[in-house]
C-alpha cells in the first residue's frame, strides 16, 4: 500500500525516484498534494457523515423513508452544480481555484449544523449546501489529478489519491467516535472540530497545489455546456455514463448498508461510526494495488468485478448472522468494492476524454451516477419502510444481477472501441 509517512519523498517528484528501485508508485507532486487535501477534507466530512445516521435515525427518530430522502440529497444533490463546475474549470483553465471554492463552502457548512437545530428541513438545507460544495470541487480536482498523470498510470494515480482520501475517511469516524465517547450526544463538538480540520485541507490546496492547464489547449474555442454535452456522442464515453448510471441505480448507500448491518447483527448503535472506519481502512490498503491491477489487466474488468463484490455484500446482509465473522467478511467485501470502482471509473473516463474537456466529462459521469444514487436511496428507503429490509436488499441484488451482463458487454466495447472522435 502507499506509505503516507513517505509522502515527502514522493513530493519531490518522479525525478527523485527514477535513479533507484522503489515500491512507491511514481506519481506527481500534485497528485500527492491533492490526496493530502482530500485526506483532511474527508476527516472533516466523514466525522459528520458517520454520525448522521446515528443522529437522524436514533436521535431524531426518522423513519427509513425520511432518512432515505436526506441520504439521497447527500448522495445526489451535488449533481445539480457538478457539470457547471466542470465546464467552468475547463473554460477558464482554473481547476485549482474552482475546487478551492467548493472546499471552502463545504467547510463553512460544518458550522451550519450548529445553527439550524434538529428539524429535518433545516438539516436537509445544510446537507444541500455541503453537497453543493462537493459538487463544485469534485470535477476540477479529478481533472487536475488526470492532467497531472501519465496516460499509462491513470488508475495508479487515482489509486494514490483515493488511498490518501480514504485515510481521511478512516480517521474521520474514529475522531467522531472518540468525541462521542468522551461526550455522549455531543454532536456540537463533532461539528466544530470538523470545521477546523476542513480548513487545513483548504489551506493545503490554496498554498501548494499547482494549476495544470491541458496540453491540447491550442487557443481554439473554449469549452461550453454545449460542447460538454457533445461528449455524450463519443462511442467510448457514452457507454461509461450509461453503465455507471445504471449500476448506481442498484447501489445501496453506505448509511443504509450500515444501518441494515446493525439491525442484522443487533450490535450497539454507538459503534456504527467504527464500521465506516474499518471499511475505509480496507479501501485505503487496496486502493493502490487495485489501481495498478486495473492499469495492467483492464479497468473495465476490475470495475465490474467491484460490483460483483457488492452483490456479495448484499448477500452478507441476508445470510444467517454469525457475529464477529459476519462483520469481518462484510467490511472486507465492502472496502474491496470501493477500491475496485471509485477511482477506477474515473481512470476509465480520463483515458477516453480529451484533455480540454476533462473536467466537463468527469462531471457528466459523476452527475449521472450521483443522480442515480439519489433515486436509489429514496427507492431503497421506501422499500425498507413498506416491505422490510430483507425485501429491499433482495430487490436491489436482483436488479444488479440483471444489468451486470449488459454492463460487461458495454465496458468491453468501451475499452476496445475507436478512439475519441
Amino acid at each position: 500500500m502507499y506509505q503516507i509517512e513517505n509522502a515527502g519523498e514522493v513530493l519531490r517528484g518522479e525525478g527523485a525516484l527514477a535513479g533507484r528501485k522503489t515500491r512507491l508508485p511514481r506519481v506527481s507532486r500534485n497528485v500527492v498534494l491533492l490526496g493530502l487535501t482530500s485526506l483532511f477534507t474527508d476527516i472533516s466530512s466523514e466525522m459528520v457523515a458517520t454520525i448522521l445516521p446515528l443522529y437522524l435515525v436514533f436521535g431524531l427518530g426518522m423513519s427509513p423513508l425520511q432518512f432515505g430522502v436526506v441520504d439521497g440529497l447527500y448522495q445526489g444533490v451535488a449533481a445539480l452544480v457538478r457539470v457547471v463546475s466542470g465546464v467552468a474549470a475547463d473554460r477558464w483553465r482554473r481547476y485549482k481555484e474552482i475546487a478551492a471554492l467548493g472546499y471552502g463552502l463545504s467547510a463553512v457548512c460544518k458550522l451550519g449544523f450548529l445553527a439550524v437545530g434538529g428539524t429535518v428541513t433545516a438539516i436537509s438545507s445544510v446537507v444541500v449546501l455541503d453537497r453543493t460544495g462537493k459538487g463544485i470541487r469534485t470535477a476540477p480536482r479529478d481533472a487536475l489529478i488526470s492532467l497531472s498523470s501519465t496516460p499509462a498510470k491513470l488508475a495508479t494515480s487515482f489509486g494514490v489519491h483515493r488511498a490518501l482520501d480514504t485515510a481521511g475517511a478512516m480517521l474521520g469516524p474514529l475522531v467522531a467516535f472518540c468525541l462521542l465517547l468522551l461526550s455522549p450526544r455531543g454532536f456540537d463538538a463533532v461539528f466544530v472540530v470538523s470545521f477546523f480540520v476542513a480548513l487545513i485541507g483548504l489551506a493545503l490546496l490554496v498554498l501548494f497545489v499547482e494549476n495544470r492547464p491541458p496540453s491540447d489547449d491550442a487557443g481554439g474555442p473554449r469549452p461550453s455546456v454545449r460542447s460538454a454535452a457533445r461528449l455524450l456522442r463519443s462511442p467510448r464515453f457514452r457507454p461509461l455514463v450509461l453503465v455507471g448510471g445504471v449500476l448506481a441505480l442498484f447501489t445501496v448507500s453506505d448509511g443504509f448498508l450500515y444501518l441494515g448491518l446493525q439491525r442484522h447483527l443487533d450490535f450497539d448503535e454507538r459503534f456504527l461510526p467504527l464500521l465506516y472506519m474499518a471499511t475505509a481502512l480496507v479501501y485505503m490498503v487496496l486502493a493502490i494495488p487495485v489501481g495498478r491491477l486495473a492499469d495492467r489487466v483492464g479497468r473495465g474488468r476490475v470495475f465490474l468485478g467491484g460490483y460483483m463484490l457488492l452483490l456479495l455484500v448484499y448477500g452478507s446482509l441476508l445470510a444467517p448472522p454469525l457475529g464477529t465473522p459476519s462483520l469481518v467478511v462484510y467490511v472486507l467485501l465492502f472496502g474491496a468494492y470501493y477500491a475496485a470502482t471509485d477511482g477506477v471509473l474515473m481512470a476509465l473516463a480520463s483515458s477516453v476524454l480529451p484533455e480540454s474537456h476533462r473536467g466537463s466529462g468527469l462531471a457528466l459521469l459523476v452527475t449521472a451516477t450521483s443522480l442515480a444514487r439519489l433515486v436509489a436511496a429514496v427507492v431503497f428507503g421506501g422499500l425498507w419502510t413498506w416491505l422490510g429490509l430483507d425485501a429491499a436488499i433482495v430487490a436491489f441484488a436482483a436488479g444488479l444481477l440483471l444489468v451486470a451482463p449488459v454492463a460487461a458487454i458495454a465496458l468491453a466495447r468501451t475499452e476496445e472501441g475507436p478512439a475519441y472522435a
